[in-house]
């Protein structure tokens, strides 16, 4: 670690014994968050998140393929994730590193373990023809706290996404006018705490990121029930700390569900 991080650690750590953060932010509290949904016009659905200076576009494509094997009556889900290097110093072009890679499949798993979309109907031929959900998420400019950012506007553009109307004739599938929403069922929300000195802050910005020894994500569903979880850094956390951090995630994704979803 340089000088320049070692000074930054102390710095950071001082003020969280004193449940401070050099943002201004109590250790249990959010940045600001910004959502826009429909912003990208040939997309079937699209949103964008601001948390805090972290920004994240996702937009959602849907097209007719092949099931799985093993799920011949269902839809596909397929999410990729791209760094795009405008965003940060640190992102270079080229196939996805292992970071776009985690962050695609964090998103991915907190949608499937949850069944946040009715994949069953998304079947138009059993074992022939399904709907494929494309999401891709590029982030646009890196201020920390990817995972959180990303999961919101992938479940903000889902909410958006209308799928084409169809009827089958002759084992053709034809498009029919108008459209219907996607068939969503659950709505989970990632939460992301930062381990630093031993003491733990939730949605962790660039600076914390930093010099954090651990990072843990927890994703629930609309009924608290936690269905993914995802581990970063070399560092760790105890029974006690993650019985603690399950309750904080449950009362946060709470909070956020109710920007996201109007029920």
């Amino acid at each position: 670690m340089s000088t320049v991080a070692r000074i930054k650690r102390t710095q950071i750590a001082q003020l969280m014994e004193k449940g401070k953060r050099l943002d201004g932010r109590e250790l249990t509290a959010y940045r600001e968050i910004k959502i826009e949904m429909g912003i990208i016009e040939k997309a079937e659905g699209s949103a964008r998140i601001l948390l805090g200076d972290t920004e994240v576009l996702v937009g959602v494509k849907i097209e007719v393929g092949s099931p799985f094997p093993d799920t011949p009556n269902e839809g596909v889900l397929t999410v990729n994730a791209e760094l795009v290097p405008l965003a940060s110093p640190t992102f270079e072009p080229g196939p996805p590193n292992e970071n776009a890679i985690e962050l695609a499949r964090v998103v991915d798993r907190g949608i499937r373990e949850s069944k946040a979309i009715n994949l069953e109907k998304l079947c138009l031929e059993p074992g022939k023809k399904v709907l494929v959900v494309f999401i891709d998420v590029y982030v646009l400019n890196h201020d920390g706290n990817l995972i959180d950012a990303s999961a919101m506007a992938a479940l903000a553009a889902l909410l958006n996404t209308k799928m084409f109307k169809y009827e089958i004739e002759e084992e053709e599938i034809k498009k029919k006018p108008g459209y219907d929403p996607l068939p969503m069922q659950n709505y989970p929300i990632a939460i992301t705490f930062a381990k630093i000195n031993g003491k733990l802050a939730i949605d962790p910005w660039l600076e914390e990121e930093q010099v954090m020894e651990a990072r843990l994500t927890l994703t629930t569903e609309k009924d608290g029930k936690i269905c993914a979880i995802q581990k970063g850094g070399t560092g760790y956390f105890t029974v006690k700390q993650i019985v603690e951090l399950a309750q904080t995630a449950r009362e946060k994704a709470s909070e956020i569900r109710k920007l996201l979803v109007k029920e």
